[in-house]
C-alpha cells in the first residue's frame, strides 16, 4: 500500500485491519506504540500511516513539492527560514535520547524558546518539522499522541529521486490499479509529468487498457477467482479504496450518484461497500463492551445483501473485541 490516510486514527487502524488478516485493534495499536507503524504528513499532504522503512525516501520525494505549496501560508503567518530553523533546532534537541513529547508539551517548549505558536502558526511549525525530517509520531500516552525524533524512529534507507519515483509508482499501481496517471498524481501529490515519468519507468511490469478514452494501468494477479465472491465491507472514512483516486465514480453504484452528490463528502465518510460499490453509510458508537453500528443505505437491500452487511458488522465488532449491537 505504501501509505494509508490516517487523520482519523481509530478508523485508519480499521483500514489496516480490513487488509491484514488476523489483525485486531490491539495488535495495530501496539504496533503503532512500538514504532512499527509511523504517522506523519506525507504525499498530498495529510496524515498517513507509513512504515519506518518507507518514511524517509517518501518524504525525500514528496516534501519539496509540499513545502512549495506552503509558501503562501508561510508568508501570511510570518514563518521565514530563520524562524523555522530555530523551531526545528529546539524540537530536535529536546527529543534527543529517545524523549517523546505530547502536543501540549511541544507547544510549551516552543513558547519557552520564544517561538510564537498562536493561531495556525503552531500547526504549520509542526508540519514543517515533519516535512524537514525532524519529527514524526511517537508512542501514545494514554489518549494523547506524542512526537519523537525522526532519525530515532525512521530507517536510514534513502533513494535517489528517480529510484524513489519508480518505487512509489510501482506501489500505487500494484495496490490500486486499475488507475490512471491523474489518479497517481492526486494520491502522491506529485505532478502529472512526474506521474507519466514514473509510469514510463515501470510500464513493462504493468498492463494497460483504454476505457472511455482513459488509460488505465494495472498488474494482473498471478491467480484469481473466476467470479468475485459476494461481499460487504464497512469502509472507514477516507479509505484508500475511494480516496486514492481523482475520479471516484467507479466505486459508486451509478443509480446512487444523485443521492451521493447531495451528501456532504459522502465518499469520504464511513461507507458501506457491497460487491465493490458504495451503497450506503454507517456510524459507530462504542459503549463499554459493545459497539452499536447504525447503517443507512441509499436504497432497500435484498435479504442477501442485508445478511452480507450483518456479517460485515460482526467482522468490525470482532476487530474491536466488542459485542455487536445492531
Amino acid at each position: 500500500m505504501g501509505a494509508i490516510q490516517s487523520q482519523d486514527y481509530a478508523m485508519a487502524k480499521w483500514a489496516i485491519g480490513l487488509r491484514l488478516p488476523g489483525s485486531d485493534d490491539t495488535i495495530i495499536e501496539n504496533a503503532f506504540n512500538e514504532g512499527k507503524i509511523l504517522r506523519t504528513h506525507v504525499l498530498r499532504p495529510t496524515w498517513h500511516f507509513v512504515t519506518p522503512h518507507d518514511i524517509r525516501w517518501m518524504l525525500d520525494l514528496t516534501a519539496p513539492r509540499i513545502l512549495s505549496s506552503l509558501a503562501h501560508n508561510d508568508r501570511h503567518l510570518s514563518l521565514d527560514q530563520k524562524l523555522l530553523k530555530k523551531s526545528n533546532d529546539v524540537l530536535g534537541k529536546a527529543l534527543e535520547g529517545g524523549i517523546q513529547l505530547t502536543r501540549d508539551e511541544v507547544r510549551a517548549l516552543l513558547q519557552k524558546a520564544k517561538v510564537d505558536t498562536s493561531g495556525l502558526r503552531f500547526i504549520h511549525l509542526l508540519e514543517h518539522a515533519e516535512l524537514d525530517r525532524v519529527i514524526c509520531s511517537g508512542a501514545k500516552v494514554g489518549k494523547q499522541f506524542t512526537y519523537a525524533l525522526f532519525d530515532k524512529m525512521a530507517s536510514a534507507k534513502t533513494m535517489e529521486r528517480e529510484e524513489a519515483l519508480t518505487e512509489l509508482t510501482k506501489r500505487f499501481f500494484t495496490s490500486r490499479g486499475p488507475a490512471t496517471v491523474h489518479d497517481f498524481a492526486w494520491w502522491s501529490g506529485l505532478s502529472v509529468s512526474d506521474g507519466r515519468k514514473g509510469i514510463e519507468m515501470v510500464k513493462k511490469k504493468f498492463k494497460k487498457a483504454i476505457v472511455d478514452g482513459k488509460e488505465y494501468f494495472f498488474r494482473v494477479p498471478s491467480s484469481f477467482k473466476n467470479e468475485i465472491d459476494q461481499t460487504a465491507l464497512l469502509l472507514p472514512n477516507y479509505d484508500e479504496y475511494v480516496v486514492s483516486y481523482k475520479d471516484r465514480t467507479e466505486a459508486i453504484d451509478k443509480k446512487h450518484l444523485a443521492i451521493i452528490s447531495k451528501e456532504r463528502n459522502a465518499v469520504f465518510t464511513n461507507s458501506i461497500l457491497i460487491n465493490g460499490k458504495i451503497e450506503g453509510i454507517w456510524q459507530r458508537s462504542i459503549k463499554n463492551e459493545s459497539v452499536a453500528v447504525k447503517t443507512r443505505t441509499f436504497s432497500a437491500l435484498s435479504n442477501v445483501k442485508q445478511k452480507l452487511v450483518a456479517k460485515a458488522i460482526n467482522r468490525y465488532s470482532k476487530f474491536l473485541h466488542k459485542t455487536p449491537d445492531f
